[in-house]
Protein backbone atom coordinates (compact mmCIF):
# COMPACT_ATOMS: atom_id res chain seq x y z
CA UNK A 1 0.00 0.00 0.00
CA UNK A 2 2.59 2.59 1.09
CA UNK A 3 5.30 3.80 -1.28
CA UNK A 4 8.16 5.46 0.59
CA UNK A 5 8.79 9.11 -0.26
CA UNK A 6 12.50 9.65 0.36
CA UNK A 7 13.90 11.95 -2.34
CA UNK A 8 13.08 15.45 -3.58
CA UNK A 9 13.07 14.11 -7.15
CA UNK A 10 10.05 11.98 -6.31
CA UNK A 11 7.98 15.15 -5.82
CA UNK A 12 8.56 16.11 -9.44
CA UNK A 13 7.53 12.62 -10.50
CA UNK A 14 4.46 12.75 -8.24
CA UNK A 15 3.37 16.06 -9.76
CA UNK A 16 3.76 14.57 -13.25
CA UNK A 17 2.01 11.34 -12.26
CA UNK A 18 -0.91 13.33 -10.86
CA UNK A 19 -1.75 14.54 -14.39
CA UNK A 20 -2.59 10.92 -15.24
CA UNK A 21 -4.30 9.86 -12.02
CA UNK A 22 -4.75 11.14 -8.44
CA UNK A 23 -1.86 10.62 -6.03
CA UNK A 24 -1.91 10.75 -2.22
CA UNK A 25 0.87 11.79 0.14
CA UNK A 26 0.67 10.93 3.83
CA UNK A 27 3.04 12.87 6.07
CA UNK A 28 3.69 10.99 9.30
CA UNK A 29 5.64 11.69 12.46
CA UNK A 30 6.86 8.35 13.79
CA UNK A 31 7.01 9.66 17.39
CA UNK A 32 3.51 11.15 17.54
CA UNK A 33 0.64 9.05 18.88
CA UNK A 34 -1.98 11.08 16.96
CA UNK A 35 -0.04 10.51 13.75
CA UNK A 36 0.08 6.78 14.52
CA UNK A 37 -3.69 6.76 15.07
CA UNK A 38 -4.30 8.56 11.76
CA UNK A 39 -2.03 6.10 9.92
CA UNK A 40 -3.82 3.12 11.47
CA UNK A 41 -7.19 4.63 10.55
CA UNK A 42 -6.11 4.99 6.92
CA UNK A 43 -4.80 1.42 6.85
CA UNK A 44 -8.04 0.03 8.35
CA UNK A 45 -10.26 1.93 5.91
CA UNK A 46 -8.10 1.55 2.80
CA UNK A 47 -9.57 -1.69 1.40
CA UNK A 48 -13.15 -0.37 1.59
CA UNK A 49 -12.38 3.23 0.61
CA UNK A 50 -12.68 2.83 -3.15
CA UNK A 51 -9.14 4.23 -3.36
CA UNK A 52 -7.23 0.94 -3.51
CA UNK A 53 -6.02 1.76 -7.05
CA UNK A 54 -4.75 5.18 -5.94
CA UNK A 55 -1.03 5.56 -5.37
CA UNK A 56 -0.24 6.59 -1.79
CA UNK A 57 3.19 7.80 -0.71
CA UNK A 58 4.39 7.74 2.88
CA UNK A 59 6.74 10.43 4.17
CA UNK A 60 8.58 9.89 7.46
CA UNK A 61 8.78 13.51 8.63
CA UNK A 62 11.55 12.94 11.11
CA UNK A 63 13.90 11.37 8.58
CA UNK A 64 12.97 13.58 5.61
CA UNK A 65 11.94 16.99 6.98
CA UNK A 66 13.39 18.90 3.99
CA UNK A 67 11.03 16.96 1.70
CA UNK A 68 8.10 17.96 3.91
CA UNK A 69 9.16 21.59 3.55
CA UNK A 70 9.41 21.15 -0.21
CA UNK A 71 5.88 19.64 -0.29
CA UNK A 72 4.52 22.68 1.56
CA UNK A 73 6.19 25.04 -0.89
CA UNK A 74 5.54 23.10 -4.11
CA UNK A 75 1.86 22.39 -3.39
CA UNK A 76 1.09 25.60 -1.44
CA UNK A 77 -0.07 23.89 1.74
CA UNK A 78 0.63 24.64 5.37
CA UNK A 79 2.74 21.96 7.05
CA UNK A 80 0.82 19.68 9.41
CA UNK A 81 1.52 16.30 10.94
CA UNK A 82 -0.09 13.96 10.32
CA UNK A 83 -1.35 15.24 7.00
CA UNK A 84 -2.94 13.67 3.93
CA UNK A 85 -2.64 15.47 0.60
CA UNK A 86 -4.43 14.66 -2.66
CA UNK A 87 -2.46 15.73 -5.71
CA UNK A 88 -4.34 16.08 -9.00
CA UNK A 89 -3.19 17.88 -12.13
CA UNK A 90 0.02 18.89 -10.37
CA UNK A 91 -1.85 20.67 -7.56
CA UNK A 92 -3.06 19.83 -4.08
CA UNK A 93 -6.86 19.53 -4.26
CA UNK A 94 -7.42 18.19 -0.73
CA UNK A 95 -5.48 18.34 2.47
CA UNK A 96 -6.48 17.36 5.96
CA UNK A 97 -4.65 16.75 9.18
CA UNK A 98 -4.98 14.88 12.42
CA UNK A 99 -8.32 13.14 12.90
CA UNK A 100 -9.83 15.33 10.15
CA UNK A 101 -8.37 12.95 7.57
CA UNK A 102 -11.34 11.25 5.87
CA UNK A 103 -10.86 8.84 2.97
CA UNK A 104 -14.54 9.32 2.11
CA UNK A 105 -13.84 13.01 1.48
CA UNK A 106 -10.83 12.16 -0.69
CA UNK A 107 -13.04 9.87 -2.79
CA UNK A 108 -15.63 12.67 -3.15
CA UNK A 109 -12.99 15.16 -4.32
CA UNK A 110 -11.66 12.69 -6.88
CA UNK A 111 -15.19 11.96 -8.14
CA UNK A 112 -15.72 15.69 -8.59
Amino acid sequence: MWLPLTTPEQLTAIAQESHEHPVLIFKHSTTCSISAMAKTKIERQWADSGLADTTIYYLDLLRFRPISNQIAQQFSVHHESPQLLLIQGGECTYDASHMGIQLREVKEVIAG
